[in-house]
């Protein structure tokens, strides 16, 4: 050391010895790429002396609980694998010194460990490079799976691969096997893998070459088949698989084999063919198909022959055509004509059938041979047969129906014989018995007839058989029968005649009586039977008991209660027979005298009561607002009958007035304008109801008309006055009632009066149509008169009611609305106007005054007297007043009226031009 100049020995000094820090760790890291397959490694910065055996962990992420799970331990790296894909690696850094020590552990966690791309190594083709034979592609896949990678298969002329010259022979599969095709032979087979992941993700596609070309091989069957039914008349097809090169014309043939492994016979005409058509001659043999493989080189490979598999057997038996021979008439043969096939026929099933027009089929009964003879039931119908082919083994075909023939023609129709059936005597029933051929029965007509004395027949029916009347007896019965065929063909009619009918004795077979209703005539049911009916003998009797027996039938000997009420067929019970039996006595009789036995029927029941009705019912007005109703009754006695009271409305609607239960009723206020009915229950003693009858409508109930006493005016008959129409109420109390409820309105009409010569007459004034009228100037010297009618609130007027006035005479003479017209000014013209009343004016005065405003003085204008007044100086600054006089013409004078103007003013323009003047100071008149 030298300070300054000075050198100085060096001084040293040592310390303790220095100690070791405690081992940790820092910025511990991971490096690497997350990427499945990758090594990664952790590493740190270590402090704390000299590094020993630090520890390194690392754990995988527990994806369920978050936790991380120990996954390798003893090296800071690490070899990504699948398990790691998708979840965080943590590492681990615990520092331990040379000494041993151990710090403070110190982790990091990674990012998500990502999916390698998928890889394909180790690629090779394995298998026989032959013909037809199969090769498989094998490698082993990283980052994907073998299952999900794609294979595409290719050949190349070249031994050395070149992806420019690959000719593909399949499109991309998932197969990793692929069988070498003929085309393939003398080329090498290359291979296309694509690694992908499940989810289709494609890695970087690897190629593989053959070591060799592909050999073919000599021409052989791989197999041989024959496929179809061995039934006769089906298709037999032979299929086969060649290889060994390019096929040339190979050799095919069929043979037929009586047993299964002889040699067979060729069947001739199909060599070539690899299809045939079994025929009838093959059946219950084999058949079989012989191929040789020939190249296109010509090189022969070996037969092989397929065998059918079983016996050719017959096919199901079916009809190729059927049809009918023969004519469609009635007595002809039909016979069937038919093709069959399959097999050995054996006994085939016939059967017939019948069509009707409307297309209804039915069999024919024990028609079941392949002919058949036509019969009366076929004719109008169409004829078919069915077949149901059935082989010599008993197997069965479709049935088949043949077309149709018809319809059967008829024979002409013929009635072979024809008699009477039945006794010849009235009562009795005829009929007759036919014998018909031609063809099938249609309507036949049979017609009975009656033959009179003069030869004349009388037709009385069509129907099968004929009952005997009275008016057949002593006549003779024809029957005419013309058979008729179903188609509407006729034949010869044939005819019969019966001998004389005979009567039969008299004699009633009925007799009833039926329910007796009072006043309905009783008509007995009776029948009489025995010839012409003559004049019976009938007694009607009325007894309180219900007889029978032998009481009844001596009922005419005079029993007790027992009384005759009439003697003739029909009886009208009265009121008397009410509760009563009836009993009738009857004594048939012949017309020509003879008698028969009596019969006596009794009613079942007494006499009913009728059922109560009412007639006539009708409403009769028994004063003014009052009326009575009645009725006629009718039905045994009368019990409390219901009587009730409606009322109409103008819209048809009757309702019913409640309270009203008496044969008389009174007006009501709510009756008026509609009509009334009455109405009648009629009620038997038995309290049995009848039907409710009402009588006709009334005409409308209304109250009495409005009627007007007198008409009575006030106010004068003066010119100007109001005259007013009065109407005068009678003084009773309807009247006062009427007008207070029911006056609608009150129309008026006013006339004036005119002298036509010696008559005076009233011309209505078309405008005067109320109740007051003011006399008018003209009306003077005239008659007014009034007229006025009523109308009530049903529409109706009352009779018209008029008064009249004495002649109108003039009214004081009065000036209205007097009034002086001018602009105001002394140089303007001012008139009077004004409304004159009080006859026709005469010469009324007019006085001009000036009037100083403010004072009450008026003074005269001297000589203005006319209705116009020109103004001047002399009248600025007064008030105009003009004072009218009205005078009648016959010199009446009525009351002075006047009026006044405002203050009269100079003229503007005169006004202007002085003061012009006097501001110029000098001014030239004219004198």
């Amino acid at each position: 050391m030298i300070l300054g100049e000075i050198e100085y020995p060096p001084i040293f000094a040592i310390s303790s010895p220095v100690s070791r820090a405690p081992p940790s760790v820092s910025n511990v890291r991971i490096i690497g790429d997350p990427v499945e397959g990758n090594v990664i490694k952790g590493i740190g910065d270590y402090f704390g002396g000299r590094e020993g055996p630090s520890k390194f962990h690392w754990l995988r992420e527990n994806r369920e609980t978050g936790d991380y799970v120990l996954a390798s331990t003893g090296t800071s790296d690490y070899t990504l694998t699948k398990e790691d894909v998708g979840r965080c690696l943590a590492f681990a850094y615990i520092p331990i010194n040379f000494e041993g020590l151990e710090g403070q552990s110190v982790s990091v966690v990674s990012n998500i460990v990502k999916h390698a791309p998928p890889k394909i190594t180790n690629l090779k083709i394995i298998g026989d490079l032959r013909e037809n034979s199969k090769v498989t592609v094998t490698g082993t896949v990283t980052g994907g799976s073998e299952a999900s990678s794609r294979v595409q298969w290719f050949k190349t002329i070249s031994s050395t691969l070149n992806e420019n010259g690959l000719e593909a022979m399949s499109a991309s599969k998932i197969a990793k096997a692929f069988r070498i095709p003929l085309g393939a032979v003398g080329y090498y087979v290359v291979a296309k893998y694509t690694p992908m992941t499940p989810d289709g993700e494609c890695g970087e596609p690897a190629y593989v070459i053959s070591e060799r070309a592909v050999e073919t091989l000599p021409p052989s069957l791989n197999f041989l088949s024959i496929t179809g039914d061995y039934i006769e008349g089906g298709i037999l097809t032979a299929s086969y698989g060649y290889i060994g090169g390019h096929e040339g014309k190979s050799l095919y043939n069929w043979y037929l084999h009586e047993v299964e492994g002889d040699h067979g016979d060729l069947i001739d005409g199909i060599t070539g063919l690899l299809q045939y058509r079994i025929g009838k001659n093959d059946i219950g043999k084999f058949i079989s198909f012989q191929c040789t493989p020939v190249r296109n080189d010509g090189i022969v490979g070996e037969p092989r022959t397929c065998m059918g598999q079983e016996r050719v057997r017959p096919g199901s038996p079916r009809l190729i055509s059927l049809q009918i021979v023969g004519s469609p008439v009635e007595g002809t043969e039909l016979n069937v004509e038919k093709k069959y096939w399959g097999g050995e026929e054996g006994d085939s099933v016939f059967q017939w059938f019948r069509t009707s027009l409307d297309g209804t089929q039915t069999e024919v009964r024990g028609a079941t041979l392949s002919s058949y003879v036509l019969s009366v039931d076929d004719i109008g119908f169409f004829l078919s047969i069915s077949c149901e082919p059935v082989r010599s083994d008993w197997a069965r075909g479709p049935i088949v129906l043949s077309e149709q023939i018809g319809p059967i023609v008829p024979g002409p129709p013929t009635c072979r014989s024809l008699e009477f059936l039945g006794s010849m005597m009235e009562g009795q029933r005829l009929s007759f018995l036919a014998s018909y051929s031609g063809g099938e029965r249609g309507d036949c007509i049979h017609e009975w007839f009656r033959l009179k004395s003069n030869a004349v027949k009388e037709k009385l029916s069509i129907d099968e058989f004929l009952d005997l009347t009275l008016e057949d007896v002593g006549r003779n019965i024809e029957v005419i029968y013309t058979p008729v065929r179903k188609d509407g063909m006729k034949g010869h009619p044939m005819s019969i005649v019966s001998d004389v009918i005979t009567p039969a004795d008299p004699m009633g077979l009925e007799l009833l009586i039926p329910d007796c209703w009072e006043s309905q005539e009783v008509v007995p049911q009776k029948t009489y039977f025995g010839g012409q009916e003559g004049v019976g003998e009938y007694i009607w009797y009325r007894t309180k008991n219900n007889l029978g027996g032998a009481a009844l039938m001596d009922i005419s000997a005079g029993a007790e209660n027992v009384f005759i009420c009439g003697r003739t067929l029909t009886y009208t019970p009265s009121l008397e027979d009410v509760g009563s039996y009836l009993a009738l006595h009857w004594l048939p009789k012949r017309a020509d005298g003879r008698c028969g036995r009596a019969l006596v029927a009794i009613s079942v029941s007494p006499v009913h009561p009728a059922l109560p009705v009412v007639s006539h019912v009708h409403v009769k007005e028994l004063s003014a607002g009052k009326y009575f109703g009645g009725g006629q009754y009718f039905g045994g006695y009368e019990g409390s009958s219901i009587f009730s009271w409606y009322r109409e409305t103008n819209d048809g609607t009757i309702v019913l007035v409640n309270g009203a239960t008496s044969r008389t009723y009174e007006v009501a206020d709510a009756d008026y304008n509609c009509r009334l009915l009455f109405g009648y229950t009629p009620v038997r003693s038995d309290s049995v109801v009848g039907e409710l009858r009402l009588s006709e409508a009334t005409s409308i109930i209304l109250p009495e008309p409005l009627k007007v006493e007198m008409l009575a005016l006030t106010g004068k008959a003066v010119e100007g006055d109001v005259l007013t129409a009065v109407e005068v109420i009678p003084e009773n109390e309807i009247q006062q009632l009427v007008w207070n409820k029911y006056k609608k309105d009150v129309q008026y009409q006013w006339f004036c009066s005119t002298n036509e010569g010696d008559r005076k007459t009233f011309e209505p004034l078309s405008s005067q149509k109320s109740c007051s009228y003011k006399v008018r100037l003209e009306d003077i010297g005239c008659c007014l008169k009034c007229q006025c009618i009523v109308t009530d609130v049903f529409g109706r007027s009352s009779e018209p009611a008029s008064t009249e006035t004495a002649p109108v005479l003039p009214g004081v003479p009065r000036i209205n609305k007097l009034e002086i017209e001018g602009r105001g000014f002394h140089t303007n013209l001012y008139a009077v106007r004004g409304t004159y009343s009080g006859g026709k004016e005469g010469k009324s005065r007019i006085q001009w005054l000036r009037s100083m405003v403010g004072s009450p003085d008026l003074i005269s204008i001297q000589g203005e007297t006319g209705r116009m007044y020109e103004a001047n100086v002399d009248d600025v600054g007064y008030r105009l007043v003009a004072i009218y006089t009205p005078v009648r013409e016959d010199g009446v004078e009525g009351q002075p009226v006047s009026a006044s103007t405002d203050p009269i003013a100079v003229e503007p323009d005169v006004h202007k031009e002085v003061k012009q003047k006097l501001d110029i100071g000098s001014v030239k008149f004219e004198v």
